[in-house]
């Protein structure tokens, strides 16, 4: 019983010719499966394969192979326990001291969209099976799954400095990794079956980076991913500037959620981002003219904010951001002059991202101290376009009504975004009462012109002042979901004013 065993059977074989070497020269017997027996026997020869300790052969094509008790004995059993030291002896079990795995790559074949076929023979019944053994009797065996900890427990096992607290650590992360697993394939047969909302939810983020802080300075800040997750909306190639921050982050996010909302306009946009909310947006046939356009309507809230443009910069463009200070600029490329200039403010952000998909993830959710809410994502605009005065809004009126709808989507409510010809004129949002938010708005941006413009809110008018003060200033059309008791008071309100508005029956509220 005192001879020592290392049982090493891993998919990622980085590292493991050497760490199987030294352990072998601190007098640990290698055992081993398959592909991994073939790689370690050319620099250890003393290793021996699995089923010259089970007695018994691989089979069904590698499907069994350390399901078996002279195995999982020789990992479970407790050393300071006479029964199971008794037991051992009389089924002439050997000890293993340290199980070294890493799972079948079924993460890297989801996100390359194998067949179905292909996806059941990377879900590892063995590997999970080891781990799990060697962390639940982690005071006795060392289980090793991350390849990073390879050098570290050399050092230990060769100065003896192999401590309670490190099995501990390298259990946990046993377990982590196994719950890890068993989410991903949980996930991939809920998607598989059509579960939309599954009874348990499974869900697993990996830890990208620490970031500098979070909200605040006092704050700790991290970035994990979801590995399931499918074309994540953060992802982006970063050309120049700073590390992106957490805030940086999050109002990135609401960035690439507008210029997903018009991914399939004809004409460019240029979207405006401060505390994750657009504060100025604008379309246009060219990129320059698109940002100007964005930049006009709000250039002192852009001061410090992110600008997403859905193309490529060009030089012209270029000479315009390099005008501003800005946290961070993301388009979809950039010309070699381009770049160059902008690049020339040495902290700016400079991203670059795919034209945006069609989000894969079909839910949203937010978490609130051990409960989590779940819901549909929003991709809804309009259920209807009913038309409920005596004045019916222009062509031109009603695009803008669809594009004012689109920004008053993606504020926070309550939500009032004032355009006209493709360009925002003013934002109000998160204040507690509607006529607030359209005061702020308008208030704040009394030099503008507002004759003939579209007021878009993302939920009903409960009285008709909304529609007097857009009246004093001039606006001319109105797009609201309805559904107030006090509809009738809007509705015969544009009529005294020849205003035009348009009952959607989509409300949008953002919190």
């Amino acid at each position: 019983m005192s001879k020592k065993r290392a049982l090493i059977s891993v998919t990622d074989k980085t590292g493991v010719v050497e760490f199987a070497k030294e352990l072998s020269k601190l007098g640990y017997e290698i055992v081993s499966t398959g592909n991994t027996y073939k790689v370690i026997k050319e620099e250890v020869e003393d290793a021996i394969q699995i089923d010259e300790v089970t007695n018994f052969p691989e089979m069904l094509g590698g499907r069994v192979k350390t399901l078996h008790p002279m195995i999982h004995g020789g990992i479970l059993y407790k050393r300071n326990d006479e029964g199971h030291v008794s037991t051992i002896e009389e089924h002439g079990i050997e000890p293993i001291d340290i199980v070294v795995v890493n799972l079948y790559d079924f993460e890297g074949t989801l996100k390359a969209g194998k067949p179905h076929d292909e996806m059941i023979e990377n879900i590892d019944i063995g590997g999970p099976s080891m781990i799990r053994s060697a962390a639940k009797n982690y005071k006795d065996v060392l289980v090793v799954v991350d390849i990073k900890d390879y050098g570290m427990i050399v050092e230990k096992l060769k100065n003896d400095e192999i401590t309670l607290e490190d099995r501990e650590k390298l259990a946990y992360k046993a377990f982590a990794i196994t719950g890890r697993y068993d989410s991903l394939i949980s996930n991939y047969f809920a998607e598989r079956v059509g579960d939309r909302y599954p009874e348990i939810m499974n869900m697993s983020f990996q830890k990208e980076k620490e970031l500098r802080y979070g909200e605040n300075a006092h704050q700790r800040g991290f970035l994990y991913s979801e590995s399931s997750s499918k074309n994540p909306i953060l992802e982006f190639e970063q050309l120049h500037g700073k590390a992106v921050s957490y805030n940086n982050l999050n109002d990135l996010s609401g960035c690439l959620e507008m210029m997903r909302e018009f991914k399939d306009d004809k004409q460019i946009l240029s979207v405006a981002v401060k505390h994750a909310n657009p504060c100025g947006v604008a379309l246009g046939k060219t990129p320059k003219e698109a940002f100007q356009k964005c930049f006009d309507a709000d250039p002192v809230s852009i001061f410090g904010g992110i600008v997403g443009i859905t193309s490529k910069v060009d030089l012209a463009t270029a000479e315009k951001l390099h005008d501003i200070f800005l946290e961070i600029v993301v388009a979809y490329d950039y010309e070699p002059e381009a770049l160059e200039l902008i690049c020339q403010k040495k902290n700016l952000r400079v991203l670059k991202i795919n034209e945006p998909k069609e989000s894969k993830q079909h839910f949203e959710m937010k978490y609130l101290d051990g409960k989590l809410l779940v819901q549909d994502r929003n991709e809804a605009l309009f259920e209807k376009q009913e038309v409920v005065t005596k004045v019916k809004p222009t062509k031109a009126e009603l695009r803008d009504m669809e594009f004012a709808m689109k920004i008053a989507k993606h504020l926070k409510s309550n939500a009032i975004s004032v355009v006209k010809n493709g360009q925002t004129l003013a934002v109000g949002m998160g204040q507690t009462s509607r006529i607030w938010a359209l005061k702020n708005a308008l208030e704040n941006n009394k030099d503008k012109d507002f004759t003939g413009a579209v007021l878009a809110s993302d939920a009903f008018f409960p009285f008709d002042d909304c529609v007097t003060l857009a009246h004093e200033y001039g606006i001319s059309a109105v797009v609201q979901p309805g559904g107030s008791i006090k509809d009738e008071d809007s509705i015969e309100a544009c009529d005294r004013f020849g205003m035009s508005m348009v009952f959607t029956g989509t409300r949008h509220f953002k919190h």
